[in-house]
C-alpha cells in the first residue's frame, strides 16, 4: 500500500479522504467522506486504535450541510466527540468537518497545520 497523494487545491474527487496524525497520543485515523447529494455526505472513520475515535465513528455516519455549519455547541460532530470522550484538543472532530466541507465542495482541499515552534523572546 502506497502513501495517499494529497489533492491539489482545485481538484475534487467524489470521495475525499484525510489522514489525521493527532500528535503525542500516536493514534492516527483515516476519514472518508462520500458526497451522497449536494447537501449531505456519508462519513467513514477507520484505521485507528483510539477507543474514543472508534466510539465517535459509531456516532457519526452522515453530515448534512445544515449540520456542517451548526454552532459548536450544537454541531453533531462536536457533540458526538464529547459523548465519545474525545479530549477537547483532539484534532479529529475538526478534521471530520473539514473533510465533509471539501466533499460537499464548500471548501478547497488545503492542508491544515498546527506547528509548535520556539517563541522569540521579544514576541508578546
Amino acid at each position: 500500500m502506497g502513501v495517499p497523494k494529497p489533492l491539489g487545491e482545485t481538484e475534487y474527487k467524489e470521495d475525499i479522504c484525510t489522514t489525521v496524525d493527532p500528535g503525542i497520543c500516536g493514534l492516527p485515523c483515516r476519514i472518508r467522506a462520500h458526497k451522497e447529494s449536494a447537501r449531505a455526505v456519508t462519513i467513514d472513520i477507520g484505521r485507528t486504535q483510539c477507543e474514543q475515535i472508534v466510539m465517535l465513528a459509531k456516532r457519526i455516519d452522515r453530515i448534512t450541510l445544515q449540520e456542517l455549519f451548526a454552532p459548536l455547541t450544537r454541531n453533531p460532530v462536536c457533540v458526538a466527540a464529547q459523548k465519545a470522550g474525545c479530549h477537547a484538543s483532539c484534532p479529529v472532530p475538526v478534521a471530520i468537518l473539514k473533510t465533509a466541507e471539501v466533499a460537499m465542495e464548500m471548501a478547497l482541499p488545503k492542508q491544515v497545520i498546527i506547528k509548535f515552534e520556539a517563541c522569540d523572546r521579544k514576541e508578546k
